[in-house]
């Protein structure tokens, strides 16, 4: 595998939720940044909803980012890349291996169909008797 992601700590999972704060100003250019905890004209993090996939289509069209379509297409090889090395791993049955399953599975599945069949007439037949 190319890359391996590291398990996060608890610490590190309670940080990243705290630092999501819904609804918290955005850092200006020349003041410092707001703790997560203050929020905007005092709307609490309750009553802050999150906007819905239709919502987001009929808002303004945004314009994508270059950074993100070059960042989506940089995943996308690396993630095309792995799934080759994965596959050269794979152990593939022979030809003769292939086929003799094959049989198998078409053998098999003609007698459970005749059998099914007999059943069938037999029900069908005893239901006949028993209804006249």
């Amino acid at each position: 595998m190319g890359r391996l992601q590291r398990k996060k700590t608890p610490s590190t999972k309670k940080k990243k939720k705290q630092d999501s704060g819904i609804g918290t100003l955005p850092p200006k250019k020349d003041q410092p940044a707001l703790k997560t905890g203050v929020l905007f004209s005092g709307i609490s993090k309750k009553s802050v909803t999150k906007q819905t996939p239709s919502s987001k289509l009929f808002a303004s069209k945004r314009k994508v980012e270059p950074g993100k379509v070059k960042a989506f297409l940089d995943t996308s090889v690396q993630f095309l890349r792995e799934v080759k090395v994965e596959l050269k791993k794979v152990v593939w049955p022979s030809r003769k291996q292939t086929l003799g399953s094959t049989v198998v599975v078409l053998i098999l599945v003609f007698i459970i169909s005749f059998f099914l069949g007999a059943v069938d007439i037999g029900l069908s037949s005893i239901i006949r008797i028993v209804l006249q």
